[in-house]
């Protein structure tokens, strides 16, 4: 697939130049708000009526200061960015907006849209885990390549994404603002979701911060395994997991199960985790 380049330094770098025709100078029109088709790639879903009501009282005072984005839809228009300001000159009255047309791929259509509020830090965290996870399932994208776009850190993105792992209820909570992503995070650190919804339950109904949040699932998962060492392995199982240590130079631990188990090798450092990897490959 081409890169588009430009989509993590910001909507300025994508407004594009002169429309021929336009209204008014530098490519900026007005366009009837009745022709403008909302973006189907819009990635926030929530919109708090008594921010857009104080925009809306702006926009009556001041008028838009910054067009809305479009492009081209038939004999229409399909909004690119500017949502929150369109729906505030509606509830404004206004019956003219100004816009700049631009050509757009789909692709352009939902990064702009998720930079734009990502810049205004606009959209709740499960509207940001979802919009990540849909630039990499519709574009095919990497982790890093969804970071480079949107001008984050690998890892803000992946955390992200962890979100939408959770049960239902918790992404609900999350995204009316009852639960803190920090709570979610947290959250994920339980084994599965029957654990995750009562401890839930006790973060609500006490109104835990995230900091005691975390201690409280740090105390019951230690408190785990204190309670389920595993006993001595039997003879052979001892045999193997010495080879294994004395293979990769590194702590190995074999921890037999019902019909089987599962070998973990611990290492201290990056550098360490390459030095084993290039032993397992080769």
């Amino acid at each position: 697939m081409q890169k588009k380049s430009g989509l993590g330094k910001g909507l300025n770098a994508l407004i594009p130049g002169p429309v021929p025709g336009g209204k008014e100078t530098e490519g900026v029109q007005l366009c009837p708000v009745d022709r403008i088709l909302a973006n189907p790639a819009q990635p926030r879903k929530n919109f708090d009526e008594a921010a857009l009501e104080s925009l809306a009282e702006t926009i009556r005072e001041q008028g838009i200061l910054q067009p809305l984005l479009v492009r081209r839809a038939g004999s229409r228009y399909e909004l690119i960015a500017g949502e929150r300001r369109l729906r505030a000159a509606k509830m404004a009255g206004l019956t003219e907006v100004p816009v700049m047309v631009r050509e757009a791929a789909d692709e352009d259509c939902l990064l702009l849209a998720l930079i734009e509020n990502l810049q205004r830090a606009d959209l709740n965290p499960m509207e940001e885990a979802r919009a990540y996870k849909e630039m990499q399932e519709r574009f095919g994208m990497t982790q890093e390549e969804v970071a480079a776009r949107v001008a984050k850190d690998r890892s803000s993105v992946a955390n992200a994404i962890r979100l939408l792992q959770l049960p239902r209820e918790i992404q609900e909570d999350v995204t009316r603002g009852e639960l803190t992503a920090g709570h979610a995070r947290a959250l994920l650190g339980l084994a599965n979701a029957v654990l995750q919804l009562k401890m839930r339950a006790f973060i609500r109904d006490r109104n835990l911060s995230v900091r005691e949040t975390e201690k409280l699932i740090l105390g019951q998962k230690e408190g785990k395994a204190k309670t389920a060492r595993p006993g001595p392995l039997d003879p052979d199982l001892q045999r193997i997991q010495d080879q294994l240590r004395n293979h990769f130079s590194a702590r190995v631990s074999i921890h037999k199960g019902g019909k089987g188990g599962k070998i973990q090798i611990h290492y201290a450092s990056f550098e360490e985790l390459d030095r084993i990897y290039s032993l397992m490959i080769h």
